[in-house]
């Protein structure tokens, strides 16, 4: 007995509805992404969304074709330069259930893996990830967290050689830092790499602690009894914070001062040398992409910057009575007037 058969299909319309299936299961799946709103929770140890390194986070995601408002909503906790809040605030984020946490720097970075080991987590200016436990190593970061490096342990050595250059009968310099501000592996990694390079200019180092804005005052008080002829300052969320008041002291203790991030130049500080935070910012922008496009953070190896910038105020420059060597003026990638 013979299987009843069906009516035999036209063969172009059987291959129509085929290909026709094809294609629309990969257009779904598209159309579903492209409207999906994501939500990315900013954990800022500053003020939120306020300085140029955010901004240009937020330019390179646009640059990505994420609109805010329409295809992308942020959620924004500021600590306000207090470290002490991050952990709360990061609890706030994953609370909220946010798609992806971008906190930038390293303590940000470790309150929100306290805080979660399953919602993946974006830094864009860690000083040692390795050393803090933020990532297993920059080529597996492994777990939930990758990002990029600012390399800040490296930098205090060479900010010395500036000043030296600028100022090169100093025999003194401080050394302003902030305990806390980095895990202590860090933080002594900082302390003996700008002792050693100090010992090495010939120049004899003064540490000197500030463990809250109550600290600076005193801090420079300290560097003018013990007659310091120059001043460098470590990076810290709380002294980004306080960026005008260091300048200003600097200024009235006719401190030559050399900082790690533009700002402080911009705010009238004499000079400022370390990786463009700008664009360590905008990269980050391409790793928050990659993870809401599938991507693991553990499988994207931590980056290392490949842009470093020299800025100098001239202005401020004069009022110290000072003279830039023509060769550090071409050096520089910016030029305050």
């Amino acid at each position: 007995m013979n299987p009843t058969r069906l009516p035999e299909m036209p063969r172009r319309t059987f291959m129509a509805l085929v290909s026709g299936g094809l294609l629309a299961m990969p257009l779904a799946a598209e159309a579903q992404t492209a409207g999906r709103i994501w939500r990315i929770g900013y954990l800022g140890p500053a003020v939120a969304a306020a300085n140029r390194s955010e901004v240009a986070f937020r330019q390179g995601l646009r640059d990505l074709g994420y609109v805010e408002g329409s295809n992308l909503v942020f959620e924004y906790r500021s600590a306000e330069g207090k470290v002490e809040r991050l952990p709360a605030l990061a609890a706030e984020l994953v609370a909220l259930k946010v798609d992806v946490i971008v906190a930038p720097t390293t303590p940000a970075a470790l309150a929100a893996k306290q805080a979660t080991r399953t919602l993946p987590i974006v830094f864009a200016a860690a000083a040692d990830p390795v050393g803090s436990g933020l990532v297993a190593t920059l080529a597996r970061p492994g777990g939930n967290v990758t990002g990029l490096t600012n390399l800040s342990a490296e930098l205090g050595g060479k900010r010395l050689e500036l000043l030296k250059q600028v100022v090169p009968g100093v025999n003194r310099v401080a050394i302003l830092y902030q305990p806390g501000a980095f895990v202590e592996r860090t933080e002594k990694d900082m302390l003996k790499g700008a002792e050693v390079a100090a010992r090495a200019l010939g120049v004899r180092p003064q540490f000197l602690e500030a463990r809250g804005p109550a600290d600076i005052d005193r801090a420079f008080l300290d560097m003018t009894r013990a007659r310091a002829g120059a001043l460098t300052v470590f990076p810290s969320s709380m002294f980004f914070s306080e960026r005008k008041r260091l300048v200003d002291l600097a200024a009235k203790s006719r401190l030559p001062a050399v900082y790690g991030l533009r700002e402080f130049v911009a705010a009238g500080g004499f000079m400022a040398y370390g990786p463009n935070a700008e664009d360590l910012f905008r990269r980050a922008a391409t790793y928050v992409d990659k993870i809401l496009k599938g991507a693991k953070p553990g499988d994207l190896p931590v980056e290392q910057p490949t842009k470093f910038e020299l800025v100098i105020n001239l202005k401020t420059a004069k009022a110290l009575g000072l003279t830039i060597p023509q060769s550090l003026l071409q050096r520089a990638d910016e030029v305050i007037q």
